[in-house]
């Protein structure tokens, strides 16, 4: 459906609203909701030319803050960034282009989302906290391509937004991840089989090492296999403390996750390799056949475990943190053929 231009369209919650506008400058929009919660389409800028990105410094950054007297939610794991430079890297190592509909988690208070709009066609930004809300109301006024979204991303429906904003093709994702969440969404993105083209995001230094390193470090993982199996992992940069506001107390990096067309490895049952891999890593020390027998998510003997171990060719010793992701898919296709097909449904 196409709408004249001097309308608005925003959707919350599974609920439509449309209201006339009294003039491009004003968008005031409200949503009906159970939280009486705003989401919010800017206008187009004078001229129909972006502006310049303004925030991304730190006197940028605290006047925004001062303004609206902001107080950092500690338990949204809220840092925002103020070095211009890293933005830059951003943008350039996600490939942003105007033909782009670019996903953004966590905006803070729109400061790569200013980066974003300024380079892509769509940028749809998710936004948990209401109390920056309005910030990004008056941040975010000069851009016409960005909406903004008052909800928790891990309950929004992305396959929808990419088939209303973007014909269903894979999206783009950027996003300043904090440390408590940064798997479920990473994973939910990949799992639930969203349509997205890749996955830039800010992480703490260790969790983008983790996502990276091979067996044999003591980075390696069930992350790491899980990542792998679905995205390249590229290292974009490793950003410092000081990068943001408030500093963290620990370093982070930006990764870039490029989704696969098809996984690196074939396996007759994900989520079984995907089980395997959790109780290899669940007991590190362990021999992976005392880590498998121990595990609540899988119903195997010992001398079942033991036999697919010999028919594989690894030692009885074996670690599970020394199994490449095709040796995981191996072991869990023997057991789907040996086990699982035979009425053992080994969960």
């Amino acid at each position: 459906m196409h709408l004249p231009v001097l309308y608005m369209t925003v959707t919350f919650s599974g609920k439509l609203l449309i209201r006339p506008l009294k003039n491009l400058s004003q968008t005031n929009i409200m949503i009906s909701g159970q939280n009486k919660t705003k989401l919010k389409k800017a206008a187009t800028p004078k001229g129909g030319l972006y502006m310049e990105p303004k925030l991304g410094n730190p006197q940028n950054t605290i006047a925004v803050i001062q303004k609206y007297n902001f107080v950092f939610q500690k338990k949204y794991g809220q840092n925002f960034l103020i070095d211009t430079h890293v933005l830059d890297k951003i943008i350039t190592a996600a490939g942003i282009t105007n033909n782009d509909m670019v996903l953004e988690i966590g905006p803070g208070i729109g400061t790569m989302t200013q980066y974003l709009a300024s380079a892509a066609r769509k940028v749809i930004a998710v936004e948990i906290d209401d109390h920056l809300i309005p910030i990004l109301e008056d941040t975010l006024s000069e851009y016409d391509n960005v909406t903004i979204l008052h909800d928790d991303i891990l309950k929004v429906n992305i396959t929808h937004l990419a088939s209303q904003y973007n014909g269903g093709r894979p999206v783009k994702v950027v996003a300043n991840l904090p440390y408590y969440i940064t798997t479920p969404i990473i994973m939910g993105l990949f799992e639930k089989d969203v349509p997205v083209d890749n996955i830039t995001v800010m992480v703490q230094k260790e969790v983008a090492d983790r996502m990276q390193v091979g067996p044999g470090s003591k980075d390696y993982g069930a992350l790491s296999l899980a990542v792998q199996y679905y995205a390249e992992p590229y290292l974009v940069a490793n950003v410092p403390p000081n990068c943001f506001l408030p500093r963290p107390k620990v370093g982070s990096a930006v990764i870039r996750l490029k989704r696969y067309s098809s996984p690196p490895v074939s396996v007759r049952d994900p989520a079984l390799m995907f089980r395997l891999i959790r109780a290899s890593f669940n007991q590190r020390r362990k021999t992976l056949q005392n880590g498998l027998s121990n595990s609540p998510e899988l119903s195997l003997s010992k001398e079942q475990i033991a036999q697919a171990i010999l028919t594989l060719g690894m030692p009885a010793s074996v670690r599970g943190e020394t199994l490449t992701l095709e040796q995981f898919a191996r072991l869990a296709d023997y057991f789907f053929e040996h086990t699982h097909q035979k009425g053992n449904p080994l969960c």
